[in-house]
């Protein structure tokens, strides 16, 4: 037995303009979260600073002070006369900073994203706007210590090697293990 559903003739005239409200009001903060995103929202003044390294970093990253965020990287270029990477970034209006204050990058964890850590100098002198950090540590790749803790333990461990070669055989003296101890 199959039952009818009675069909409503037409549609509600406070439904319909309730679900187009809705439908503007969704493509209005989609298209604010959309040109929203192209601006930066500089605070502050910028400096800048030149690094061997900066794997990692990227412009939006963070700027720190004793662990906390004061600016943001805004720009990133390689000088083509050194082939070093430019940084430039903003630091808070109320932070000012001693000439002889140096410029870090690290990282949040082993995994985690790259920022540049500030650490102050004792200069009485203060940096103005627009200048340039002069001491500067660049990225530090976990591959690059990897690589080199592997090259560093297969080195030894050829050396050793060829030491147990050079003198006499391959066999361990004796009391080491595989060798022959006395019983």
């Amino acid at each position: 037995m199959v039952s009818a559903v009675p069909v409503r003739g037409g549609r509600n005239p406070a439904e319909l303009a309730a679900g187009c409200g809705v439908l503007v009001l969704l493509g209005g903060l989609l298209a604010f979260a959309v040109v929203d995103k192209g601006h930066r929202h500089e605070n502050g003044y910028r400096l800048g600073a030149s690094f061997a390294h900066i794997d990692g970093l990227s412009v939006g990253s963070d700027v720190r002070l004793a662990g906390v965020t004061v600016g943001q990287v805004v720009a990133e270029r390689v000088d083509p006369a050194s082939y070093k990477a430019q940084v430039t970034f903003t630091v808070r209006p109320d932070i000012r900073l001693p000439t002889d204050s140096a410029a870090i990058i690290t990282s949040d964890s082993l995994l985690g994203g790259k920022y540049i850590a500030l650490s102050p100098g004792g200069n009485d002198a203060i940096l103005r706007p627009g200048a340039e950090i002069a001491q500067t540590q660049g990225s530090i790749s976990l591959e690059q210590l990897l690589s080199r803790f592997i090259f560093s333990v297969t080195d030894s461990m050829t050396k050793a090697n060829q030491q147990r070669a050079t003198q006499g055989g391959t066999a361990p003296p004796a009391g080491q293990p595989g060798g022959d101890s006395p019983q």
